[in-house]
Parts: C-alpha cells; structure tokens; sequence
C-alpha cells in the first residue's frame, strides 16, 4: 500500500501562482513575515510529520478503538505517544494567538496542515481540530482572566478543548435542551445534565480537557433565547495554574460508531461540574457557533483530507494492478489506469480535490482579511465571503470527500473491501463527516434560508459579480478560455436558481427541497471559478501544468453538466415532492 505523499508541490502552485500570498501577507499586520517559501517549508514538514507518525496508526487505531474501564478512556496504542510529539514539535499552535502563546500564521496554513492530518489519521485530528475550534470561542468571547488561564495551554495543545452540545433530546433543536447551570454566587456556576456524541470528551492523550457546554439557568427562558455557555475543565485549575481536583463529570459511555473508532466520542454526565460563564446570559449560542463556524469548515477540510488520501491510494493501485487488454486491442493484461472508466473515477476525485484545496485556501484568505485587514470595509467585506461559503465548504468538501473515497474504494474492486487494503476504512471515517457540525441538509437550508436573503441579497450578488469578473477576465488565456465558457454557464444556472429562491422567500417547501440541490449547483460552480484561475496560470510544460490543465478540461465536459440538471430540479417547484401524505409512507 502506497505512503501519504503530502501535496506540497499542489500547495506551492496554489500560494506562489494561483493566489498572491505573499502580496496578502504584506497588506495584513501581524502576518509581514511570512511568505510563500517559507508556508511551503513549514508544510513540508508538517507532511513528513504526518506520513512518519500518524498515518502509521491509523489502521491499528480503527482496529483497536478507544475503550472505557472502570471510568477511564484509554486511546489506541502510540496515540498518547504521538500527541506528545505532536505538542512538542509545535503544531498545535499553527494559528494561535501570539499573545497566548500561538505562533499566529495565516489560516491558511492552518487549514492546509489540518488536511493533511486528516488525509493520514483523521481521528487522531480531531483532538487538534477541536481544540482550535474552542480557543476560538473562548478567545472571541471569554473573560480575560479566563483566557489568560486557559488559552496559553490550549493554544499549545498540553490541554484540549471538547464541545458539548447534543443531549438525548436535543441534537439539531438545541432549543430542546435541558442542562441546568445555577450560580454559586462567587462567579461560579454548578453544571448538571448529560450530553452525547462528544468527541474527545475524555482520553488520555493531554493532560486537562476544557469542556463547553451548552445550558440554562434556573430563570431562563425557553428555546434558544434561554442557553448560555460555560466552560467546565475536567480539572480544575489552581491559581498557580496547576491542575487541582478532577470535576464533577463522568464519561457515562463511548458510542460505538461506524468509523473514526480510535477518537473517543463520549456520553459525558456533568453531576455539578463546576463551570465558569463564557459571553453573557442567553447569548450561549453566539458564543457557541463562534467554534461551530470554525469546526465546519474544519470538517469541510476533514472531506478533503480524506479525499486525497483515497484518491493517492486508488491513483498508485491504479498505475501497478494489471487486468485486462488494452482499449486499443493490445493483449493483456494492462495498468487498469488505462481503462476509460478507472480513469474516469480518479479524474473525478482529482477534479474536486484540487478545485476544493484553492476555494478552502481562497475561503482562508478571506478569514484572515476579515481579521486582520487595516480597511474596515475590506474587513466587512470578507467576512460576507466566510459567512456565504462557511456551509459550502462543510457541505460540498464532504459530499466531494464521500464520493471520492467511495469511487476510490471502487478502482480496488474486490479489493478495496477488504480492509488489509485501507480503502473501507476512508469510507467509514469520512462518513461522519456529512453528519457531525449540522448535517449537509442543515448546511443547505442555512445557505438557502440565512445567506441568500443577507443584505437583502446582495451578499450573494457580490459574489456572483466577482466570479463573473474573474471568468470575463480568463477568456483572454487559451489555456483556461474553455473551462471559463463552461463556468460561465453554470454561473447563469446558478444566478437564476438564486433569483427563483430569493422571489420565493415565503416558500419553505420549496427552499426546503431545493436546499441541498442549490448548495451543490453553488459548489460545482465555485469549483469551476477555482478551475478556471488554475487553468490560466498553469505553465503548459511542467507535468503539474499538464495535469492542472487536462484536468480543468475534464472537469468543464464531465462535471459542470450537472449544473443544468440542477437548476431544472430546483425550478420544478416541491409539489411532486410534498404530494404524498404522510400515512402513506
């Protein structure tokens, strides 16, 4: 079975060629230093990092799981190992505040190691993913003194960060839940109720774990206007800033669940943990979706990790299994990657892998600008961008990373059913990710119900008039005129499909059945403007420009096609859809 090869040539094309990144570097204070040689050294060894120590735990990690005795979680064998080295090489702390320790790179980077996290031990990434989408919260909205306690450790990943949310009653309407905090009248507050699905709720990997958890108090009213958000560690933390006596929580079960077995997902019982407020009273799902924002496009990020390292997999098989002629009547047996359909099913990963890489680097650009940039209406601007395309990227990527692992697992044939081989494994692990963060069916009808209508539409429109810009502006390339023309026409299907949902806002069957099919004429298009700005400046002839290119052309005949199927769906209205009653089900 072929290593990892971490796609750091792919990423140097993108940074150097495709974005201007050290043009945006040098516009963004804080980031001045860095630059793309540099980017692309730091993920050079982040990749050996990740080929060398994770990804040999993978298989053994899913085949062992993490287990619960006598109270205790306990990961896979060589996890805690490797999270040391993790922490101690520095990794945790890519993208993190400076002031708390964090080495403050780009998002960008950030998302580029997370990918290659997840390419080679997805579980093992959640405990990092994780913890980043909590120092977001806890950073944005926490009090001082909180984040002067907690951050430096988190930031540094010693200690990990976990998001409880979901109850027994409550997953997607968290309006429905029950966890009950009272104040203890010194700033304090009590935590009792149980949550589920809690990834990283506890292990054994660092050394506290900082939960925040969703309840409410004694006078809160009901619905999600009454949810508040504490953080509650597993230890509590001294003054000094040593660990003190282990809170009142308890892990009740681990789920046994289809993939990602190594990364310990708990039911967590909180029998009067003590917490501390995190925002103010009732605004704990503001302060909540400040990490949730942040773990979507992470798990975004998860669907393409787990993409490429299926798509390496199935590409390297491809290239050295032989059977069959050849379609030019040669005797056999061949490389199978000669044969129409297996190539077929790898171009079509390749085409949503490397399309997916540029719009998440595209997207992290935009986050960082919207952070960082000295124009506040630069700043405004971009963080409209991250808003819109927050449940593309989460929606699309892990559609685009299931898919992919599956026709991957296909390419195998009999093979890629049997787990010596590791196929079956991606499959298992990144169907998770379509589900966890809000399902892709919540991300569509967050995309359909709260984007589109932003601004009064004009969030959208200013999108769709920056991709019609950049595409005018590609015609003038050869290289990239025919994936721009092809585009260009899914950018119509796209505006007219926009046009009928914002005229139908009263609708909700219709934006109801039209969501999912809207998001993904959204991300086929977005991809097709990401393929269009590698196209024009691939160089003709390297072997990556050559690829770059033959891809772009695939995906303009083979791909694009779809939009129009997409916007006749989405014009038929729900009534053929609503039409059934419901007893006859």
């Amino acid at each position: 079975m072929a290593a990892y090869v971490a796609p750091t040539t792919d990423i140097a094309f993108l940074l150097k060629e495709v974005f201007d990144f050290d043009g945006l570097t040098q516009t963004l204070p804080g980031y001045e230093d860095m630059d793309s040689d540099l980017a692309v050294s730091v993920l050079e060894e982040a990749g050996k990092f990740c080929a060398e120590v994770l990804e040999p735990l993978n298989r053994s990690g899913d085949e062992e799981g993490s287990t619960l005795k006598d109270g205790v979680v306990s990961t896979p064998k060589g996890f805690a190992e490797a999270y040391k080295a993790f922490v101690e090489a520095g990794w945790g702390g890519l993208s993190g505040d400076t002031e708390f320790g964090g080495q403050g790179l780009p998002s960008a980077i950030q998302l580029l190691f997370d990918e290659m996290v997840t390419s080679t031990n997805m579980a093992f990434g959640l405990f990092s993913g994780l913890t980043h989408g909590a120092v977001e919260a806890i950073n944005h909205h926490a009090s001082q003194e909180l984040k002067e306690r907690y951050l430096p450790k988190m930031i540094s990943g010693e200690w990990t960060g976990a998001m409880a949310l979901t109850e027994p009653s409550a997953g997607t309407d968290l309006g429905l839940l029950t966890t009950r905090a009272v104040p203890l009248g010194d700033g304090s507050f009590r935590i009792n109720g149980t949550k589920i699905f809690i990834s990283s709720g506890d292990q054994d990997v660092s050394d506290n774990i900082v939960h925040l958890v969703l309840a409410r108090l004694p006078d809160a009213p009901k619905g999600v206007k009454g949810i508040s958000l504490f953080l509650a560690p597993k230890y509590l933390v001294n003054e000094d800033g040593s660990l003190g006596a282990r809170n009142g929580m308890s892990v009740g079960s681990l789920e046994h669940k289809m993939g990602i077995r190594a990364q310990p997902t708990c039911m967590m019982n909180y029998d009067g943990a003590t917490a501390w407020m995190v925002g103010e009273p009732g605004r704990g799902l503001n302060a909540m979706f400040t990490m949730m924002n942040n773990e979507r496009l992470f798990v975004g990020i998860q669907g393409l990790g787990i993409a490429e390292a299926a798509n390496q997999k199935a590409t390297s098989y491809a290239l050295e299994r032989l059977q069959g002629r050849g379609i030019d009547g040669a005797p056999g047996p061949v490389p199978i990657i000669q044969h129409p359909d297996v190539r077929k099913m790898l171009l079509t990963g390749r085409s949503f892998i490397d399309a997916a890489r540029a719009l998440g680097i595209w997207t992290a650009f935009q986050m960082d600008i919207a952070s960082h940039h000295p124009d506040p209406e630069e700043r405004k601007r971009a963080d409209g961008f991250v808003a819109l395309l927050t449940p593309v990227v989460k929606a699309a990527f892990t559609d685009g990373g299931l898919e992919t692992a599956i026709s991957s697992q296909m390419v195998f044939g009999g093979h890629g059913y049997i787990r010596e081989w590791g196929m079956e494994q991606y499959v298992r692990d990144v169907r998770i990710t379509q589900i966890y963060e809000g399902t892709n069916g919540v991300q569509a009808m967050d995309l359909v119900g709260r984007k589109l209508p932003m601004e009064n539409g004009q969030l959208t429109a200013r999108f769709i008039a920056l991709l019609r810009q950049d595409l005018q502006d590609a015609l003038s390339s050869p290289a990239a005129e025919h994936v721009a023309k092809a585009t260009g026409k899914a950018l119509d299907q796209l505006e007219r499909a926009t046009a009928q949902l914002m005229a139908n806002q009263s609708d909700q069957s219709a934006a109801g059945v039209a969501a999912t099919d809207y998001l993904r004429l959204f991300g086929l298009t977005a991809s097709g403007w990401m393929w269009t700005k590698m196209a024009a400046k691939a160089p003709p002839d390297t072997p990556l420009g050559k690829r770059k290119l033959a891809c772009a052309d695939f995906y303009a005949d083979r791909i694009l096609p779809q939009a129009a199927a997409l916007e006749v769906a989405i014009a038929a209205g729900s009534a053929s859809t609503m039409a059934l009653h419901k007893e006859l089900f």
